[in-house]
């Protein structure tokens, strides 16, 4: 019988709030993790994906640990991403549910700090933040960290240049005896340094199967096309998942800014999500896909760190990530909560030998998703072109002279007579014409 986490020695008011959320059975980190944090007697190192269910490995120790008698600052997890910390504080919140005597803030960037300053004069037990808010409240001597026992360095890797130039600042403020903790997808050059020089020397390293828990409910799949018909054949895929709701990643903010555009021509429930854009805007996006008001994101990989939405069910990889991490990352933004998702990667015929590096690195294994026929693809683009032509608003600008003169010229034709006229037209006029020309991409490093 597989453990529990009651076996890991995690208490009943958690255990309850996991059966809630369907949590049942601890991942590899967890079942590594979680009874050494308890113990309390070890800096720890863990090597772990996106997916394994780091936040609880973690998140449930710490929380058990919390002297609510205490009503003040005792664990501190810093991470790369405003939207990553926010998911990571419902996290907790929703592990804490029947803990209420807990109390938890997030304080990261990108929104006005005063409301994050009022709320830290009440007493808190746990905060998560992104470091350069952090040092920003430490200089105003708003936050007091001089009871904290847990420092939490989540995705080190995505933190590696702002840790360096901040971590001395934060440990400073800590009491001598505070346990560390750093995750990390690898375990790079910078990270042995930040271990080095943070971390107590007998810390404990704990790795954990590459093999995510979100890639068990992903069909790993991937089409072969020629750049000119790229974005048709992904503009065919889109259609198939009609009211479903997907990401689509992109390399760089000019690719993501670029496939939006032609996403939004195209009429698709769209939304782009990029490091350029302010976090008001990125937040009003995010809040929109979370509800169901738009259906696709167009997103950079650091820019969908933190989307933690259940109903994702496929997500497009338009170019082909330069790090198995980041593919790590992407695909298990769907097939969340124990359901199942697509993780569609788009390749160019001199990508395809790239798939068996993927395959062999993260342990998982690829089919090749059928490419539509050029009658099939063609068939789309009318129909997307008739749907462009329905969802135009009408144009009140134009004269009410010439509106009559363009009626004279069609009042004779019925309504299937029309339809056949437009068709017509829009066949010929776009017989041969590529819809978008190729693109020059550099090889995988």
């Amino acid at each position: 019988m597989p453990k529990q986490f009651s076996d890991l020695g995690i208490s009943a008011p958690l255990v309850q709030a996991l059966t809630e959320m369907k949590i049942v059975v601890p991942t590899e980190i967890q079942q590594k993790t979680i009874p050494l944090l308890l113990a309390n007697e070890t800096d720890l190192v863990g090597l772990a994906k996106t997916g394994t269910g780091k936040t609880a490995a973690f998140g449930l120790p710490i929380l058990q640990l919390i002297d609510t008698a205490l009503p003040q600052i005792q664990a501190v997890i810093l991470v790369p991403t405003r939207e990553l910390g926010h998911q990571i504080f419902r996290n907790l919140e929703d592990f804490a549910k029947f803990l209420p005597q807990v109390s938890i803030a997030a304080t990261c960037g990108g929104i006005p700090i005063k409301p994050q300053i009022e709320r830290l004069v009440l007493p808190t037990h746990i905060v998560v933040a992104t470091p350069g808010r952090l040092i920003d409240l430490i200089q105003r001597k708003a936050i007091n960290l001089k009871e904290t026992k847990f420092l939490v360095l989540d995705e080190a890797d995505e933190m590696v240049t702002i840790l360096k130039e901040s971590l001395d600042e934060i440990v400073a403020e800590l009491p001598k005896e505070h346990k560390t903790v750093l995750f990390s997808a690898t375990m790079p050059g910078t990270i042995k340094q930040l271990v080095q020089n943070y971390l107590h020397k007998n810390v404990v390293e704990v790795r954990a199967n590459m093999e995510t828990l979100g890639n068990q409910g992903i069909d790993h799949e991937y089409i072969v096309v020629d750049p000119i018909e790229k974005l048709d054949v992904l503009m065919h895929f889109l259609n198939s998942k009609e009211g479903e709701r997907g990401i689509i990643f992109c390399k760089t903010k000019a690719a993501v800014n670029k496939l939006a555009k032609n996403l939004a021509i195209n009429r698709f429930s769209s939304g782009a999500l990029h490091g350029s854009l302010s976090q008001g805007i990125r937040d009003r996006i995010m809040e929109q896909f979370r509800e169901g008001h738009i259906n696709i994101l167009v997103a950079t990989d650091l820019a969908a760190r933190g989307i933690d939405v259940k109903e994702i069910s496929y997500v497009v990889n338009y170019h082909l990530p330069d790090v198995y991490e980041a593919y790590v990352h992407r695909s298990g933004r769907t097939a969340r909560a124990g359901a199942k998702g697509l993780s569609l990667t788009v390749l160019q015929p001199e990508e395809v030998v790239e798939i068996a590096d993927f395959e062999k690195e993260l342990g998982i294994k690829f089919t090749e998703f059928k490419k539509p026929s050029a009658l099939s693809i063609e068939e789309n683009n009318t129909l997307l072109w008739a749907k462009q032509i329905f969802k135009t608003k009408p144009n009140h600008d134009v004269a009410p002279e010439l509106k009559d003169k363009i009626k004279t010229v069609f009042h004779h034709l019925t309504k299937d007579e029309l339809i056949e006229k437009l068709l017509a037209n829009y066949l010929l006029q776009n017989k041969n014409e590529p819809t978008e020309k190729p693109v020059k991409r550099q090889k995988m490093k």
